[in-house]
């Protein structure tokens, strides 16, 4: 089994900037790759970045060039840097990865950005 624990989250001004953290239990060599999604209310979840074991990342067209993703081996954590948010960017944010053919999750970050 996997335990994903998030941290981070926060309410923020449009503009502003957070930064959260998914610490696994396992380590991310582990891991194929580790993902951050996000779900605002009514609409559906949407993946926003990923990182694979190797390095490689990819962003939702909506965050590319505000969101980065990168990866803290030693800590067996991946952190989200949200710049330049936007109150579109108001959801819970969720980590997950697959493991042994099991889709974890953690129990998800509230970020709130106001107008």
């Amino acid at each position: 089994q996997v335990q994903l624990v998030e941290s981070g989250g926060g309410l923020v001004q449009a503009g502003g900037s957070l930064r959260l953290s998914c610490k696994s239990s396992v380590s991310l060599f582990s891991l194929s790759a580790m993902n951050w999604y996000r779900q605002a209310p009514g609409k559906q979840r949407e993946l926003v970045a990923r990182v694979t074991t190797g390095g490689t990342t990819d962003y939702a067209d909506s965050v590319k060039g505000r969101f980065t993703i990168s990866r803290e081996n030693v800590k067996n954590s991946v952190d989200l840097q949200l710049n330049s948010l936007k109150p579109d960017d108001t959801a819970v944010y969720s980590c997950n990865v697959v493991f042994v053919r099991t889709n974890y999750w953690g129990q998800g970050t509230q970020v709130t950005v106001s107008s």
